[in-house]
């Protein structure tokens, strides 16, 4: 059953260990590890979240907002960075008991993609989120992308209150 409070776990401070495929969907690539440091705060009650994740060896910050539709029980998911201050298309799904599958379209490179999100919810302390492409409409995917979440903070507050 998808719940509006699903991504309460992650609402707090968190470090982040990053691994990124460089040159994703090129049969080529290396793998770059990189840190991170996030904050998730809550937004409408549980319907919705924001964190901002500071990457510190890229001078870059990214943003994520989550938004719990009601009416069809789906979550959204945007992303944005600052390389480029654009809102990307979101990704939509929700948890089945502690993992979590997110689909959409998006571009790389100019051609269209398929988008693949997994968070799994690894305990209080601990959590994982997984992007995958497709360039050939869902038949196969590509692992681009991991990032494995250490709890450093208890939740905060929504803002504004």
């Amino acid at each position: 059953m998808r719940r509006m409070n699903d991504f309460d776990f992650f609402h707090g401070s968190w470090n982040v260990a990053n691994r990124r495929l460089t040159a994703p969907l090129t049969g080529g690539g290396t793998w770059e590890e990189f840190p991170g440091h996030t904050v998730c705060r809550p937004l409408f009650e549980g319907a919705g979240n924001i964190d901002e994740i500071v990457f510190p060896t890229f001078d870059r910050r990214g943003a994520t907002l989550r938004l719990f539709d009601r009416a069809t029980e789906q979550w959204s998911i945007y992303w944005s960075d600052s390389r480029t201050g654009l809102l990307y298309p979101p990704v939509i799904g929700g948890f089945t008991g502690e993992r979590g599958d997110f689909h959409g379209d998006d571009t790389l490179d100019g051609r269209p993609i398929r988008v693949h999100f997994t968070w799994h919810r690894l305990g209080p302390d601990t959590a994982r989120w997984e992007q995958e492409f497709s360039a050939d409409e869902g038949r196969t995917w590509e692992l681009n992308w991991t990032m494995d979440f250490t709890r450093t903070g208890p939740p905060l507050g929504a803002l504004g209150g």
